[in-house]
């Protein structure tokens, strides 16, 4: 027997409309790349939303095209976001930071029909425009006043101008919610990157279990600002949820420097913040140096790659900011985990919290996960048997735009991280397959090794690679940068490890750079550093 429920699709519009109804006059803030600040209403965003919708259509651009983005955190990106995907077209987010040829090559394997960008990105779209095959409109993201007097580009398009001239009524079309609604590479650290198509369903499945209190905890009395990227998936779901729970949202633009964040944190009265543990580092070492406190700012979501334990008790100890570490990939929209507490663990003592919290969590509800062997077994729930981690849910992406095969195995993707499971369903990443170092046939984590590398006074950033050894097969190298103006020796570092890793997992060495390479997304490029310490080949 069927239910006697109204049917309505779970649409990205539906989440503008909310926000334009309930929450019309909640602010978004934005620093544009033109140095200014912007504000302007949820119902003045909804309304540009539907001039843009309007727009798009008379350029051409018809349901399921590929509308791509080439910008940073702000309100003209955020407009995009809702006006393409609710007019039934594909956002597809370009990651800036990208060689040109690579964005050159994920435009034309999108077949994307309309490029937008930033102001300050024109100079790579003049690069990689001769190269794309099928974008027949560039739009520049600016006003009149700031469009440049000659370009290589042809028939360059102001945004503010095509909004001007459109209707300012767009009524949103209904549709199917399976209907794609926005598109993401991966990163492509191996081989090209790989497309994902998420569709207005999972974006919106993903938006409300972002919100639960068990995940980013949000709410209406919220201020959020994304600093992970909105080209990165979705920044998170952020801008999504924000619109859901009616939260004031802030967008960063391209300054993500310590200073720029925490002053923008203090003017708008930041209450959640997410990004990656880089961006972290360098609003915590400003904050150290300036002596300042945090007025506003109660939690951080910190994703992207492990969050060291230091960190952690950086910022609950130091400034009372609650730490959210979370892990999810592109394939995964992408949250699948977040480490919030369960009632029992409020009898824990200070250490023991932080080391939960060093875990990547337990799964959101909708998504599932498991660890198997290399027979595919699953693995028991001890926190100790590592396997390849195995997840599931509305949001994880069943085929890579263009595949003809799906991309799981018995119903489950397969993430290729190495991953222990305990009791309580905490998850935690060992380390990427391609990145975990057997020697003597036992498992040695880099991210173990990191993560107290971390938490030593002198050391700002901290990698550890597999080094070929005769004897043992690999054998575990740590490289460093050191704090400007703390000295500090190898010899000093590798006794930071005494009692708290195995004996035979203590690095035989310890390299001392100026840099560790870091890609678009903040994560550590441990290929490019194998292959610079130790050789072509070694990767």
């Amino acid at each position: 027997m069927l239910g006697q429920m109204m049917q309505q699709p779970l649409l990205i519009s539906l989440l503008l409309r909310h926000a334009q109804r309930h929450h019309a006059d909640t602010e978004v803030v934005s620093r544009r790349v033109e140095g200014d600040m912007h504000r302007c209403s949820y119902a003045e965003l909804a309304t540009r939303a539907q001039r843009l919708a309007n727009a798009l259509q008379l350029l051409g651009v018809q349901p399921g095209d590929r509308v791509s983005t080439l910008a940073w955190n702000g309100y003209r990106h955020l407009e995009l976001y809702y006006a393409v995907s609710g007019a039934g077209a594909v956002l597809h987010t370009l990651n800036p930071r990208l060689h040109a040829e690579q964005v050159a090559w994920i435009i034309n394997h999108a077949q994307d029909r309309v490029l937008c960008f930033d102001l300050d990105l024109l100079p790579l779209v003049q690069a990689v425009a001769p190269q794309l095959t099928s974008v027949q409109h560039f739009v520049l993201m600016s006003d009149e006043a700031h469009m440049p007097v000659a370009t290589s580009l042809p028939g360059l398009l102001c945004y503010e101008t095509l909004l001007q001239a459109a209707e300012p009524r767009f009524d949103w079309p209904v549709f199917d919610e399976n209907t794609a609604a926005a598109l993401c590479y991966t990163s492509g650290t191996t081989g090209h990157p790989k497309g994902v198509l998420y569709s207005h369903r999972s974006t919106v499945l993903h938006a409300l279990a972002g919100a639960l209190p068990d995940s980013n905890h949000c709410a209406a009395t919220d201020v959020i600002l994304p600093v992970v990227p909105m080209f990165h998936v979705n920044a998170w779901g952020l801008p999504y949820i924000a619109c859901l729970v009616g939260a004031k949202l802030v967008l960063p633009g391209p300054r993500l420097d310590g200073e720029s964040l925490y002053t923008l944190m203090e003017a708008e009265g930041v209450t959640l913040a997410s990004g990656v543990p880089t961006l972290w580092q360098g609003l915590l070492k400003h904050v150290r140096a300036q002596g300042l406190r945090f007025s506003s700012l109660r939690r951080t979501g910190i994703g992207g790659s492990a969050c060291p334990p230091a960190m952690i008790r950086a910022f609950q100890d130091g400034y009372g900011v609650e730490v959210m570490h979370g892990w999810g990939m592109t394939e995964t929209s992408p949250m699948v985990t977040t480490g919030r507490f369960k009632a029992r663990h409020a009898a824990l003592d200070a250490d023991a919290r932080v080391a939960l919290q060093a875990r990547q969590g337990r799964v959101i509800f909708g998504a599932d996960m498991k660890v198997v062997d290399e027979q595919g077994r699953e693995l028991p729930w001890d926190g100790r048997s590592a396997g390849e981690l195995m997840v599931r849910g509305p949001w994880v992406v069943q085929r890579y735009l263009g595949a003809e095969e799906d991309a799981l195995v018995d119903g489950w993707f397969p993430t290729g991280d190495v991953a222990t499971i305990d009791a309580d369903g905490y998850m935690n990443i060992t380390d990427r397959s391609k990145d975990v170092i057997k020697s003597g046939g036992e498992w040695i984590s880099s991210i173990d090794i990191e993560n107290i590398a971390a938490g030593h006074p002198a050391v700002e950033m901290a990698a550890c690679i597999a080094r070929p050894d005769a004897k043992w097969g690999e054998r575990p190298l740590l490289v460093v940068v050191p704090k400007a103006g703390v000295p500090v020796d190898g010899e000093t570092l590798l006794r930071h490890f005494e009692g708290r890793v195995a004996r035979w997992c203590v690095p035989d060495d310890v390299v001392f750079v100026e840099a560790i390479p870091v890609g678009p997304t903040g994560k550590m490029l441990k290929r490019r550093l194998r292959e610079a310490l130790l050789g072509p080949g070694s990767a």
